[in-house]
């Protein structure tokens, strides 16, 4: 097991985060009815970015033209003061991507913009549709072209190809032909129009914004974290299987499905959405300390410190050290500001990705029984890089605890899971793992003390698929029942 995992060593360095290449998705933001639609958008991905570094993009309407920039990057560094005075109007879009479908290049960012009978349309999606290649190899079979390998133009060619005379009419035609996770965002002129999946997947929130007097801005997003900034309300949530359109005319809230089993991705709450937002209605600072109190429970340690891995590891470290009464301490400092790229030294460095972006406070570990607080363990090399580093730093013994269940399958709901001979949970047992990644102990939170932590021990609201293996959709549960048989 050590010798095939070993391999991914070099490839876990050149990641993105520090947490194996479990941790990434997209955000969306849309805004009706502001003079300054663009800069609010642009301040909605900034509040958003770290669902995606890829790529990002804004698209607006004056409700005669739309304006577009998109390019690959950080939101501060493509959105510039001149961009943005180039995209006026008083409706926007914008999408911060990381792609989970579709290659990294300029043309699979979003939003995608094209002009068709509908006229112009814009959209940006967060999600991923399960069904998208056999649409689309029905549409080129039909003489469709596409420009791009994301799974989002699948969408608009749907809508270009209704027969139905309304933007709205041909969105809820579309919509009823796909399958899995989306949270959308389109702008059309003098309008915009929201979806979310009948499962609701993906989270998306609706607020809203003071303009001037009694006038009043209609804003989304995928966190509301993003309202904090630009000072919107909370209203609620776009509900699973709902199509808003806001225009001229007012907003309007339709069901376009009939409705069905919630299946909410319970990982916004252990790892993607910020603490500071209310994902699913709940607080995500909440159920993250919750998981970190039901771990020191479950899997209590002998041990004189409890140390974070940063940033998403704090508030279940905290919950660990409120409940086990062990001291909290921040023993290792991460570099916020590391790119994509980075000049590595001729002379090897050992873990060299792992100590850019992490580094030790020596005299916090020193003779110290550590209690390390983590996410999730994804293929387990960059676990075992940090336990050495903390090993290194004078630490006696390094215990690790994980705030949720062990990843043994692929997620096929917009998150970049790797395959299932890719997860260290699904090919090991505990032991194996701990030995792996050279912890002295090792200990995950159950999947009904995570079911708790996230108050859904009742209502079962949340998917668990990535714990379990049980899709809460048909289509993927046939594609893994023949892949399995494949492998048999």
């Amino acid at each position: 097991m050590s010798d095939q995992l070993d391999q991914h060593d070099q490839l876990e360095d050149d990641k993105l985060d520090v947490f194996d290449k479990l941790h990434e998705e997209c955000g969306v933001f849309a805004v009706y009815g502001h003079p300054e639609a663009a800069n609010l958008a642009y301040l909605g991905l900034y509040a958003l970015q770290h669902r995606g570094q890829e790529s990002a993009g804004i698209a607006s309407s004056d409700g005669r033209a739309t304006y577009l920039h998109r390019g690959m990057g950080h939101v501060a560094d493509l959105f510039t003061p001149e961009v943005l005075g180039r995209l006026p109007g008083d409706h926007a879009i914008g999408h911060t991507r990381y792609s989970t479908a579709g290659d990294s290049q300029v043309l699979n960012a979003q939003p995608l913009s094209v002009e068709c009978n509908k006229g112009r349309i814009s959209v940006a999606h967060n999600g991923n549709i399960t069904n998208a290649a056999e649409i689309r190899r029905e549409l080129e079979y039909d003489g469709s072209i596409f420009q791009t390998s994301s799974d989002t133009e699948v969408i608009l060619h749907l809508v270009a190809r209704s027969r139905e005379r309304t933007l709205a009419g041909a969105l809820r035609e579309a919509l009823l032909q796909l399958e899995g996770a989306f949270s959308l965002v389109f702008l059309a002129g003098d309008r915009i129009l929201i979806a979310r999946d009948p499962n609701g997947f993906r989270p998306l929130a609706m607020g809203q914004l003071e303009v001037s007097g009694r006038k009043v801005s209609t804003v989304f997003a995928s966190e509301t974290c993003a309202f904090d900034l630009i000072g919107a309300v909370y209203l609620g949530d776009v509900e699973p299987g709902e199509m808003v359109i806001v225009g001229p005319e007012g907003v309007t809230r339709e069901r376009y499905a009939p409705k069905r089993d919630h299946a909410h991705c319970v990982f916004e709450h252990v790892y993607f959405s910020r603490p500071d937002s209310i994902v699913f209605g709940r607080s995500v600072q909440e159920s993250r300390e919750m998981q970190g109190r039901m771990l020191a429970r479950e899997c209590p340690a002998d041990a004189d410190i409890v140390v974070p891995l940063p940033d998403s590891g704090v508030p279940a470290a905290l919950g660990y050290a409120s409940e086990s009464g062990l001291p909290f301490k921040q023993a290792l400092i991460r570099n916020h500001y590391v790119g994509r790229t980075f000049i590595e030294p001729s002379q090897a460095i050992r873990d060299f990705g792992v100590k850019l972006k992490l580094n030790p406070v020596r005299h916090l570990l020193e003779g110290k029984r550590v209690v390390l607080v983590d996410d999730s363990i994804v293929r387990g090399t960059t676990s075992r890089k940090i336990v050495r580093m903390v090993r290194n730093a004078g630490a006696k013994e390094v215990h690790v605890r994980i705030s949720c269940p062990p990843t043994v399958s692929p997620c096929f709901y917009g998150v970049d899971t790797p395959s299932v001979g890719e997860l260290i949970a699904a090919n090991s047992t505990l032991e194996e793992i701990r030995r792996f990644i050279e912890a002295d102990s090792l200990g995950y939170l159950s999947l009904g003390a995570l079911s708790q932590s996230v108050a859904d021990d009742r209502d079962h609201h949340y998917c668990y698929a990535c714990y379990t293996g049980n899709y809460p959709t048909e289509l993927i549960n046939i594609q893994e029942l023949m892949s399995n048989r494949e492998r048999h």
